[in-house]
């Protein structure tokens, strides 16, 4: 019996059983698939596939979820004219494990056609293969469907991604479940990634520290969550999970993708982001929209088909990701933001975490709205998939690390004022690993309302005071502060005591 019961039996059954189905090729090797998708490829310089598609970010404004909106009855014919289509059309069928943890592992079943074969292979290589349990949640993928719409069965389990060749619709339809069902458990699900950082402190005694990065797409998230801090044994960072993992009760931190992780690729360079350029360029990653000439000379620095290229990069070439993809618990929750006005770190109380929750601020990227790339945005949780109110989340999250204890801070990976300060991967890295130390000196700084450091090893962070780099600062300070209370006020689930904590 599948995670999703007998509720989701009657509506699966109308999809294709593959193990029996002629028009079905059921779980093919990633070699096999690669050869399916061969009409599809440019074979790079390193060996592996290239692939360009036609849709190239999420169609966010054609997605619909039965929780969160009104499904009409086309809504409902959509999605049982993708499963009717699935056993009619020569499809390819993969089964993948999601998640290790006990309680939130789930077996995922991706139909698309077998002319679209390299949205498995792209998807296929993100996660485990599995050891043949039923399936609990299900996504067909009809990129040739004459309407685009994703529409999304949450207590079902079920996803229609419909008119969109784009692979991120693949990915993210189990992961948006992935979270779903970790929030009935108790837990939340995060658009974040994981790491554990083994340190010493200012005593010079060892110890081990887990660390979260919430963050959108294109912020730094991936950066800093595989970045190995220029540590060497016995000190070292371990990258567990790098987009989606979840938070329980009990402060453990189970991971979703097992096998590859869904890299940024828009000016990967070799010297910030090492790890990321070797695994990126090793035989077995597999490149989507990234630009790639006919020869197969690779391009990262060229935006030739979007800014969101990206490669699906193999955790085993990836130096610093861990064995595991669970962290034990969590200790240290950083949000990521690009407001210049922001200092380039602060460590924020319960209450204001749970701010920087609900506001997810950052830029938008190509990977979101391509048409508002560049802007400042607001995302709860920074998390496009949030199923259900979304006040609720920031609830859930506060009385979480609460619980925890844990320890907060919001980092700025972007620039000061108008673009007079960059803050680069050096300086991040820097103020995480120190922060993983305890060697950071912090004062409460009243013009800025915030607590922020005093002194921190290994940089001068005097350079980084953000009202030396602001003009008008005070006045810019109140303007945000103003919209920020404004935002917070349309989330009616949000506790009163989490609205008064604007900074």
């Amino acid at each position: 019996m599948s995670e999703t019961g007998a509720e989701a039996r009657p509506l699966v059954r109308q999809l294709p059983d593959p193990t029996t189905a002629s028009n079905v090729r059921y779980n093919p090797s990633l070699a096999e698939l690669r050869e399916l998708a061969a009409d599809d490829e440019t074979t790079t310089e390193f060996g592996s596939p290239s692939y360009v598609s036609e849709n190239r970010s999420r169609s966010a404004d054609r997605t619909k979820n039965t929780v969160d909106d009104e499904f009409s009855e086309h809504d409902h014919e959509l999605v049982d004219e993708a499963l009717g289509l699935a056993g009619d059309r020569e499809m390819v069928c993969v089964d993948r494990l999601m998640g290790r943890h006990s309680d939130a592992t789930f077996c995922c079943r991706l139909f698309v056609p077998v002319e679209h074969a390299r949205i498995a292979l792209e998807w296929a290589n993100l996660f485990e293969p599995t050891d043949g349990r039923d399936p609990d949640l299900y996504t067909v993928q009809l990129p040739d469907y004459d309407e685009t719409a994703i529409r999304v069965l949450p207590e079902t389990g079920v996803t229609a991604v419909l008119g969109t060749d784009y692979i991120g619709e693949a990915k993210k339809s189990f992961l948006r479940l992935f979270m779903f069902r970790l929030k009935e458990r108790g837990g939340l699900g995060l658009h974040a990634g994981s790491k554990r950082v083994r340190v010493r402190d200012a005593d010079d005694e060892l110890h081990t520290v887990g660390q979260l990065f919430m963050g959108l797409s294109a912020t730094g998230k991936s950066t800093l969550t595989s970045h190995g801090c220029w540590l060497e044994d016995p000190e070292g960072a371990a990258m567990l999970q790098d987009d989606v993992c979840g938070l329980l009760p009990d402060g453990s931190v189970p991971g979703s993708e097992g096998e590859g992780l869904f890299i940024k690729t828009i000016g990967l360079n070799e010297d910030e982001q090492p790890e990321l350029y070797e695994a990126a360029t090793h035989e077995s990653a597999v490149f989507d929209n990234v630009a790639v000439d006919d020869d197969g000379t690779v391009h990262f620095d060229e935006d030739r088909y979007t800014s969101n290229s990206r490669a699906i990069v193999r955790r085993e070439h990836l130096e610093s990701a861990d064995d595991e993809i669970d962290l034990e618990r969590m200790d240290q929750v950083f949000f990521i933001t690009r407001n210049p006005l922001m200092p380039p770190v602060a460590k924020l109380t319960t209450e204001q975490a749970a701010v920087a929750f609900m506001l997810g601020e950052s830029i938008e990227t190509s990977a979101g709205d391509p048409s508002r790339a560049g802007e400042s945005i607001r995302v709860v949780g920074t998390n496009p998939f949030i199923v259900g109110p979304e006040g609720e989340e920031g609830n859930i999250f506060r009385d979480l690390i609460d619980a925890l204890d844990a320890e907060c801070y919001v980092i700025n990976t972007g620039y000061l004022g108008a673009k007079s300060k960059d803050i680069g991967v050096t300086e991040s890295v820097t103020v995480l690993t120190e922060a993983a130390r305890g060697t950071i000196e912090w004062t409460d700084d009243e013009r800025i309302g915030l607590t922020i450091p005093e002194s921190v090893p290994r940089l001068d962070i005097e350079e980084y005071y953000v009202p030396d780099h602001v003009e008008d600062y005070d006045e810019a300070v109140a303007a945000l502060r103003a919209e920020r209370r404004e935002y917070l006020a349309q989330f009616d689930e949000l506790r009163e005591e989490i609205r008064d904590a604007v900074y």
